[in-house]
């Protein structure tokens, strides 16, 4: 019976040279999602300010009298202007304005439609009291047996559901990988409707993932609220 001296070892470079593969990827874990952070948010704040910088006085910014650069001084105006514009359009004055520049864009026949398709895609965005793809739900999809997460929006207007088959259809946005925000939009019975207790945000880490990031826990809705006939 050989001893454990007489055990076959790894060479010593090849040891030392996982061990800096190892090394190497645990530093690109650690840094890599922070690195990426930073550098979106670096090119956010700069894009901003660059727009906003020829419509403010040189004399209004803070790298007129300091030696340094200030960054983020655009994206504060663009914070308070938009509050201001928000307080003045919750005033009876306000809406007066809104509605008379409203109605000068309803009249003309290229800038309605487009004013009217961004500003609902606006309100469905940012609207705190929306329910539009605040709900994740899993359909049958490409073929019977496969799952596939899917953003859960409306039920179908009155003129989609008239060139349906009889009963409750729900639009589903079915976003594709690794780009959540590309994808497809039908119309799918809502009775086929798996609804998930599972946030959109979590849902888009899933997607954006492939599956490898997912929560904790997937737990389903109460049957009732998983398929509404």
């Amino acid at each position: 019976m050989s001893s454990s001296d007489d055990r076959p070892r790894a060479p010593l470079h090849r040891s030392f040279g996982a061990r800096l593969r190892s090394w190497f990827f645990a530093g690109l874990v650690l840094f890599g999602p922070l690195g990426v952070t930073l550098y979106v948010a670096w090119w956010f704040v700069d894009t901003v300010d660059n727009w906003v910088r020829p419509l403010v006085p040189a004399s209004f910014w803070p790298d007129t009298y300091l030696p340094f650069h200030v960054p983020g001084f655009g994206v504060a105006i663009v914070l308070i202007g938009l509050t201001l514009l928000g307080f003045v359009a919750a005033n009876v004055a306000g809406r007066t304005l809104v509605g008379i520049g409203e109605a000068m864009l309803d009249r003309t026949p290229v800038l309605r439609g487009l004013y009217k398709s961004i500003k609902q895609i606006f309100e469905t965005l940012f609207s705190q009291s929306g329910t539009n793809f605040r709900r994740v739900g899993l359909i049958e999809y490409p073929v019977k047996g496969a799952w596939s997460i899917v953003f859960l929006s409306a039920d179908a207007p009155p003129q989609v559901a008239a060139g349906l088959p009889p009963g409750r259809f729900t639009s589903v946005f079915l976003p594709c990988t690794p780009n959540p925000t590309t994808g497809f939009y039908f119309y799918v019975p809502t009775a086929d409707i798996v609804e998930l207790a599972l946030t959109p945000d979590d849902a888009a880490k899933i997607v954006m993932s492939a599956g490898l990031i997912q929560p904790e826990t997937l737990p389903l809705l109460p049957a009732p609220a998983r398929s509404a006939a």
